[in-house]
């Protein structure tokens, strides 16, 4: 069965040219024995991909390449929801600094998420530190801050890592309970820079009273 159309027909007998010969090339057409109408289809004469006919069994492991996928506007991938039995998903990828779209099925770009972390508010620092110890030390644990210096007896300076976007923002700090139930004690800290806080413990006589067990937070 001929695939194609020949762009022209020679009766017996008629003389043989040059531009007989190029029509038969330049007009011919292929014929519907040529493709299969899964994949392939005609359009015109020419034969063209169907849609949805390249599939990923088509797919060599090595044909999609960084470059291309780079190329593509508003790329989607598929995913599912932890624990559900439900079909795969597309999920888009999203840059809202304030994350407004509340989705639990899109992705965050790595902006839009430093962004909200930087101005929305949340602890941006913390530590626990032994407030005995004299001098600069570094805290026992935390994150956010480089060390703690004693300046006195129940007088603290926390030294931040991190930098706030002004002098004032709000500090948290709590200590171990005295041992001794007849004194009343009273921890206190304010923000002292962007990069610092001051921490004051005492007793109720007004006396100033080191703990073992401090700690700290940050929120801007």
């Amino acid at each position: 069965m001929a695939i194609i159309n020949k762009g022209k027909s020679f009766a017996n007998g008629e003389q043989l040219t040059a531009d007989k010969l190029n029509q038969v090339i330049d007009n011919a057409t292929f014929t519907t024995s040529a493709v299969d109408n899964v994949s392939t289809q005609l359009s015109s004469g020419a034969i063209i991909v169907k849609d949805g006919a390249v599939t990923t069994a088509k797919l060599n492991d090595g044909a999609v390449t960084k470059a291309k996928i780079e190329n593509v506007a508003n790329m989607k991938v598929l995913g599912n929801t932890s624990g559900s039995a439900a079909a795969p998903q597309e999920v888009s990828i999203l840059d809202e600094n304030d994350m407004s779209s509340d989705s639990d099925t899109s992705l965050a770009t790595q902006q839009s998420i430093k962004y909200y972390v930087d101005n929305f508010p949340g602890i941006k620092a913390h530590c626990v530190w032994d407030g005995t110890l004299t001098g600069t030390n570094a805290p026992t644990s935390g994150s956010g801050v480089t060390s703690v210096t004693r300046n006195a007896t129940g007088n603290w300076t926390i030294n931040l890592s991190v930098t706030a976007p002004s002098a004032f923002f709000t500090v948290l700090v709590s200590a171990d309970p005295a041992s001794n139930g007849a004194v009343n004690y009273s921890t206190g800290g304010f923000s002292s820079s962007t990069t610092s806080a001051s921490v004051s413990r005492e007793r109720s006589d007004g006396a100033a009273h080191d703990n073992g067990q401090m700690s700290f937070a940050a929120i801007w």
